[in-house]
Order: structure tokens, then C-alpha cells, then sequence
């Protein structure tokens, strides 16, 4: 059918030309079609193809070459897209270059940060930590020379001191066991809430010529003379600060020897009896009043 429209035209111009046909807009021109596809287009190829000869009979030489020469116009519809060479090379030619902070942002070596986990993560495992108690361990005791003298020299803050002067001051001369019971009735007396509440506040209460623990106000120098005596009781000092469980005097608040018979030997109840002391336990009934 796109063959049929180009041969009109082009008998229709030669026509035009040669003056056969009217010029555009003086009559009409109507191309009848058949109902028969073929039949119909061999008749009006055949019929076209007369006309063209007869139209080019009438052109001049001259003429006719120049609508040979001249290029065929081909219907907008049926011209295919291309694109734009020239749009082409433009972008193609234009790159894209990168900013100078980027460029020199890409040239630095970047530093590899570590993957850290969300701290949301371990939120379950840090809570269920911290709400388990931690229990703390209580040192196994054997009321032995043997079994101090294989523990490392002891050291410690000025609770230990106290503690330690106490322990060689008023039961060096006692059996392992005796000085270990003294060191209950220091501890004791702290975690009653009727004393000092510290070590050292136990230790040296009283006046001058007053005090709980004789040592203090005795008049004679408290300078440590027998150094093995003094390493024993201060390792005795530190495992009993350390959490060593108590279990020599059920809960004694107070000694004595048995040289002396003090009024609160009179009204305490005796608890235990370790070497040369008495142990008393001062009753709570008795603190209040």
C-alpha cells in the first residue's frame, strides 16, 4: 500500500509538471479502490505506470533531470528514530569528575572500624549478672601453726593494724586457737551496733585509765619486739577480716583472764573457755537499759 501511495505521488507531480493535470485545488483527484485486494492494485499499478510514461514523454530533458536529482521525500510517519549523534558524543565526551574533597577523601587510607555489637543485645546478659548475688568465699580454717606458716605474710589497711597490735598485745602467749577467739570478740563487738562500728574504734576505746582493752592505756611501749609472733597473728588478723567464719566464742563481746574477776564477769553468761580466757557474751537486754 506504501508503494502504491509513492507511485501516485510521483505520477501526480509529473502530471503537474507536464501540465496534464490541474494544479492542486482547481478539481479533484479520486483513486477508486476494488474489493479485490489484488485485482485492484495490479489494475491501478498498471494504470499509474501508463500515465508516468506519458508524463515523461511530455517532460523537457532538461527538467527531467532535475527532479531526478532532487532527493524523494519520505512520509514523517514512516521515518525511523535515531538518535542524536551529536547529543551523544557531548555526554560521552563530558566525564563525570569527582569533587576535590572526595578525591581526596578516596586517596586517604580509610581506617577499618570494628563491627560493635548493639549494646541492646547484651542488656539480658549484663541485668541477669548483676541481679545474682555474689557469695563471697569464707576461708577454710585449721587452728594450727602448720597451716599459718604455709599462708603468705599478711598486709592490709589500718583496720588490719588495729587488729593485729590487738591480737599480739593481749594473746600472743596464747595457743592458735585463743588468738583467733580474741579476734571474734574485736569483730564482734563492730557488728553489734553497742560499740564503735570500726576495727580500730573498738580497739582503742576508753580514757586513759579506762580502756576495753588493756594494752591501750597499760603505760608500757607499744613497740612489736618478738617479730615471728607478730607475722603469725597478723595472718590471723587477715583471715578473719577476709570472712573466716566465727565459730570459737558463740558470739562473746568480752574476756578475761583468769586473775581478775571484772562486775560484768558476774552478770554476763560465760560462753566459752580457750587457754588462759574467760569468754562472756554481753546480753542484749542488759545494752538497752
Amino acid at each position: 500500500m506504501r508503494l502504491l501511495l509513492t507511485w501516485t505521488r510521483r505520477v501526480v507531480m509529473l502530471m503537474v509538471l507536464t501540465g496534464s493535470v490541474a494544479a492542486p485545488g482547481s478539481a479533484e483527484t479520486t483513486i477508486s479502490t476494488s474489493n479485490a485486494a489484488q485485482g485492484g492494485l495490479s489494475g491501478q499499478m498498471s494504470a499509474l505506470l501508463v500515465q508516468e510514461r506519458s508524463a515523461v514523454g511530455q517532460l523537457a530533458t532538461g527538467r527531467f533531470e532535475q527532479i531526478l536529482a532532487a532527493p524523494t521525500a519520505i512520509p514523517a510517519a514512516a521515518e525511523p528514530a535515531a538518535a542524536k549523534p551529536a547529543a551523544v558524543q557531548t555526554v560521552a565526551a563530558k566525564p563525570i569528575a569527582a569533587k576535590p574533597a572526595l578525591q581526596v577523601a578516596l586517596a586517604q587510607p580509610q581506617a577499618v572500624v570494628p563491627e560493635v555489637a548493639k549494646p541492646a543485645l547484651f542488656a539480658p546478659f549484663r541485668a541477669r549478672a548483676t541481679v545474682q548475688p555474689v557469695t563471697p568465699v569464707k576461708p577454710d580454717i585449721d587452728y594450727s601453726t602448720a597451716f599459718l606458716a604455709d599462708l603468705p605474710e599478711a598486709t592490709g589497711d589500718d583496720q588490719w593494724q588495729c587488729l593485729a597490735k590487738a591480737l599480739y598485745f593481749e594473746a600472743r602467749g596464747e595457743s592458735v586457737k585463743g588468738q583467733f577467739a580474741v579476734a571474734e570478740v574485736v569483730l564482734n563487738r563492730v557488728d553489734s551496733g553497742l560499740y564503735p562500728r570500726s576495727v580500730c574504734g573498738v580497739v582503742n576505746q576508753g580514757s586513759r585509765y579506762a580502756c576495753q582493752f588493756s594494752f591501750v592505756c597499760d603505760g608500757y611501749s607499744d613497740r612489736i619486739r618478738e617479730r615471728a609472733a607478730y607475722v603469725q597473728v597478723a595472718k590471723i588478723a587477715r583471715l578473719m577480716l577476709d570472712g573466716a567464719a566465727r565459730e570459737l566464742t558463740a558470739g562473746a563481746t568480752h574476756f578475761r583472764t583468769g586473775a581478775v574477776m571484772p562486775s560484768w564477769a558476774r552478770k554476763f553468761p560465760q560462753t566459752a573457755k580457750i587457754g588462759a580466757h574467760y569468754f562472756y557474751r554481753q546480753p542484749m537486754r542488759l545494752a538497752s537499759n
